[in-house]
């Protein structure tokens, strides 16, 4: 008999002494440079002598870079990413600290020459460099900004898009409409990187999209009133969307993208960069750095809530009762953390009041469905819950299901297919809030497990529909928020089983099967970033401990008895634990394929913890 005791002990013990006095967790939210990369060319864009940070950030940065010049993403992403070395490359020369000369930075030209120029980076880079004056703004908007003044009836309209898309295009569409440039004296010229001086202006625009392009003007135009009034009345709205959602901090949004572009739209309609609304802004962004290794990082937000209601949670799962300080603390901090204000979900679901978590402890008006139900976990065994606190989650959580049966993260029915047609890189992530197969089988994993709905109950029978509707021909699922078919499959076979689905059901068969099959020799699972970009399962050269985790955890809802590859898995995990290595630094997040991964610290403890808490409960 394998005993899981003396490892889950070890995790409990690891997050004891890692609690901050708060209750909370602070965990570190990692993603990668570029972050740090753009804290630096703003400080130098705003004439912020802040040398100590700069210094550190810049170390950071350096410390990350490949043998070839290159920066990556992640472990196997092949030679390096583009986009990322030339964020570093600039970072690094804007900083003042290294001459063009030195070796590490002739190595990052090298490799963003032989890649395809400056013209190929991503389009959010292609912003922050037409901003800094490194790149030329395109003659036509990516969106005119009359968007924001078309109705809701419209078949496309402001929000259509995600959240997320609101905070990031609002100010891109300022910048854009101004055709916005701050250049200091002080700015490296990276004009030796473009391939092709002639395509300096480069950027994608499709016939596909001219045509809704004219579609939106065309619809702007039958407003009533003049052009030109209609522009000022434009950006006047795009001022003032961005002006009414910030949080109490300062920051737009809590996300370090929308924050720092808000400050650049702000200077182009006219603030000066000592205005109190910047000078908040940007120690809003400073107030979000941690410290990694020794070094400075810009977090792009913070994981606070998401930490602390997992690890509560999977905490109370491994038999820590309910009173114990460390979990009491923690639930407290949560229900301090439930929101009370409308956000924009509203817009979209406008007969429910407030009741939804939001992921970081900077958030009050973006709740997500994710936190809710981890939130919700956690506090679960508390007796009896806080009534009111609990109806109010419950109540919200029901009412962002989507109309397809799938629950969304942040907004609900936020899905329109005509935003495909727009020129925005990697939309599907950044404009789109799709149902998706993590979210919607965690959903009814607590919904199973927490409440007193029955399997007949409709929500339920609508979210298990969706899932059986949008499982991959191999038995899979693809999970949105995480790295990726993995995280998607346990999500939706732990989903299924605690609504009382039926193991023998084909469609639950064939996602064991895919799950066995994946399994490696040394006994866990890993699986590659690169998954999300190629869409269908890239195995890692490696297991990791929360890939493992969350195979495992599948496993071991559908078995009666502890399987061969159940017992070599938990083999695995126990062996492991105390492993560092590029394994566990590994990505297991995604905010956007191919661009944006998250690193979440605490996932080493999570996750394994609760795959030993739920064997432990089972089987020993």
């Amino acid at each position: 008999m394998t005993d899981t005791k003396k490892g889950m002990d070890w995790i409990i013990e690891m997050l004891r002494k890692d609690q901050s006095p708060n209750g909370s967790w602070d965990y570190p939210f990692e993603t990668g440079i570029s972050t740090d990369a753009y804290m630096i060319i703003l400080l130098r864009s705003l004439e912020l002598h802040d040398e100590e940070l700069i210094q550190g950030l810049s170390n950071r940065i350096l410390s990350k870079q490949e043998k070839n010049g290159a920066w990556k993403l992640f472990y196997d992403e092949g030679e390096g990413n583009l986009t990322a070395t030339v964020e570093a490359y600039y970072a690094l020369l804007y900083s003042g600290n290294y001459p063009k000369n030195d070796k590490r930075i002739l190595a990052a030209k090298r490799f963003i020459l032989a890649n395809g120029g400056i013209e190929q980076v991503s389009m959010f880079t292609k912003v922050m460099l037409a901003i800094t004056g490194q790149y030329t703004w395109p003659s036509y908007s990516p969106l005119p900004i009359e968007l924001i003044l078309l109705p809701l009836h419209f078949p496309i309209n402001f929000y259509s898009f995600s959240v997320f898309g609101r905070a990031n295009l609002t100010p891109i569409m300022i910048l854009a409409d101004k055709q916005f440039t701050i250049k200091i004296d002080k700015c490296p010229d990276l004009s030796d990187l473009h391939l092709n001086r002639e395509a300096k202006s480069q950027w994608d625009c499709s016939e596909d999209y001219r045509s809704l392009f004219s579609f939106i003007k065309d619809g702007a135009e039958s407003l009533l009133g003049l052009p030109k009034q209609l522009h000022q009345l434009a950006i006047e709205r795009a001022k003032k969307y961005m002006l009414d959602h910030l949080e109490p901090d300062g920051t737009f949004y809590s996300y370090y993208s929308s924050t720092f572009l808000m400050i650049f739209a702000l200077l182009s309609l006219g603030y000066k960069k000592t205005d109190p609304v910047i000078t908040k802004a940007l120690e809003g962004i400073l107030s979000m750095k941690c410290e990694i290794d020794g070094f400075p990082h810009m977090q792009y937000t913070t994981a606070n809530v998401w930490n602390t209601s997992l690890i509560s949670f999977c905490l109370q799962a491994a038999g820590v009762t309910h009173n114990d300080p460390m979990v009491k603390q923690a639930n407290h901090y949560l229900m301090d953390k439930q929101h009370r204000k409308f956000g924009d979900w509203v817009i979209h679901n406008p007969k429910t009041m407030p009741g939804g978590w939001g992921f970081s402890d900077i958030n009050t008006i973006n709740p997500d469905v994710d936190d809710t139900t981890a939130s919700l976990r956690s506090i679960s065994r508390m007796k009896p819950p806080e009534t009111q606190l609990w109806d109010r989650g419950i109540t919200w959580l029901l009412s962002m299901q989507n109309d397809d049966g799938g629950w969304p993260a942040f907004e609900k029915n936020t899905n329109s297919k005509l935003l495909q047609f727009l020129p925005i890189e990697k939309g599907e992530f950044i404009i789109a809030d799709p149902s998706c197969a993590d979210l919607t089988g965690r959903t009814l994993e607590f919904l199973g497990r927490y409440t007193n709905l029955s399997g007949d109950h409709t929500a339920i029978k609508k979210g298990i529909h969706w899932l059986l509707r949008n499982q991959e021909r191999d038995g899979s699922w693809y999970g949105r928020w995480g790295i990726c078919y993995l995280y998607g499959t346990w999500a939706a076979i732990t989903g299924l089983m605690a609504v009382g689905f039926s193991v023998r059901q084909t469609s639950l068969e064939k996602a064991v099967q895919w799950i066995l099959d994946k399994q490696n020799k040394d006994g866990g699972w890993g699986e590659s970033c690169l998954s999300d970009s190629k869409k269908t399962y890239v195995p890692l050269p490696a297991s990791t401990l929360t890939h493992t985790a969350w195979a495992l955890d599948a496993l071991i809802s559908v078995s009666d008895k502890p399987t061969t590859a159940i017992k070599r898995g938990i083999t695995y995990l126990l062996d492991n634990l105390e492993k560092m290595d590029w394994t566990t630094d590994y990505p297991k997040g995604q905010g956007m394929a191919g661009a944006f991964y998250i690193h979440y610290h605490s996932y080493r403890y999570i996750f394994p913890l609760m795959a030993l808490a739920n064997y432990h409960k089972k089987f020993e």
